[in-house]
């Protein structure tokens, strides 16, 4: 069953939280500034700038401040730092109980899609894969701008996407789900990794070449994780090589599901970075080339 989290109002408390790699308060300071900015209260967690090594402070300190903020119930939203790797040292050892009777907004992206895959298949709670709190000033505040709208309004804009390719024809109904593509891949074979029957799924990637692409996409597939399968739409691959090779790589792998394939979703690493809500309905039209969520996913 999914939950829906209420829609974050003017004047509420976000709680920041480091969950994955270290951040500085330079790094985040003008996000924290642009959302006080635009009326809202932002919490700092205890630990936020810990390090240790290439994690945020130790598994336990960031562990203890993810629950921290669940448990607040001034706070109602909660936006990572940044991403890096870490995420997935804690999915063993999270309080999934608590989070389901204290639902609120959790956003991130990168290596939080371990996170946001973790709590929606463990509570059935809505996430949001969009931009962290370094992110915030991108575009010239645009990414916090859309941040804002789409989790304090249940009226989710359709994304064109006729800047993008259509990779194979046809439109598909689904819950929506998707992140990174190393991370989901490494949730393969764990009590944390969604059902992708009848989803549509999005997937994004930084920094890696084409065969590491294959061999991931590949694995999702020999796993059996594409087994009815609703639709694919490919984000943004920075720094991954020409993205037409990566749809040639979709479209081969592909080849015998008759889904809709698109590429050109700005989600992920690039300058732009779109909100999406993780397991919510969606429709895909590849012959219009739109993306439109059909329900409502946060209350009034």
């Amino acid at each position: 069953m999914t939950i829906k989290v209420s829609g974050l109002k003017h004047g509420d408390r976000i709680g920041v939280i480091a969950p994955a790699g270290p951040v500085t308060p330079s790094e985040i300071r003008p996000g924290i500034q642009a959302l006080e900015s635009a009326g809202y209260r932002v919490v700092a967690s205890p630990h936020l700038y810990d390090r240790q090594d290439y994690l945020a402070g130790a598994d336990t300190a960031r562990l203890k401040d993810l629950h921290a903020v669940i448990e607040d119930p001034e706070i109602k939203a909660v936006i990572c730092a940044r991403g890096g790797y870490g995420t997935l040292r804690l999915l063993e050892k999270i309080d999934y109980d608590l989070i389901r009777s204290n639902p609120k907004i959790l956003v991130g992206y990168s290596d939080i899609t371990a996170l946001l895959w973790a709590v929606y298949t463990k509570t059935g709670l809505v996430t949001f894969h969009g931009p962290m709190v370094k992110d915030l000033t991108k575009n010239n505040n645009q990414n916090l701008n859309n941040l804002l709208h789409v989790i304090s309004s249940d009226r989710f804009r359709t994304l064109n996407l006729r800047d993008g390719v259509g990779i194979k024809p046809g439109r598909a109904r689904g819950v929506l789900l998707g992140g990174n593509l190393c991370l989901m891949t490494h949730l393969v074979g764990t009590p944390f990794m969604p059902t992708l029957k009848g989803a549509i799924l999005f997937i994004e990637e930084r920094g890696e070449p084409l065969y590491r692409i294959d061999r991931m996409i590949t694995h999702l597939g020999i796993s059996g994780h594409f087994a009815g399968l609703a639709g694919v739409i490919a984000g943004d691959f920075t720094d991954c090589g020409e993205p037409d090779a990566i749809y040639r790589i979709l479209a081969d792998i592909l080849s015998d599901f008759e889904i809709p394939v698109v590429g050109g979703l700005p989600v992920g690493h690039g300058l732009k970075n779109n909100v999406l809500p993780i397991g919510a309905q969606a429709l895909l039209d590849a012959d219009r080339m739109t993306l439109s969520i059909t329900e409502p996913y946060v209350h009034p």
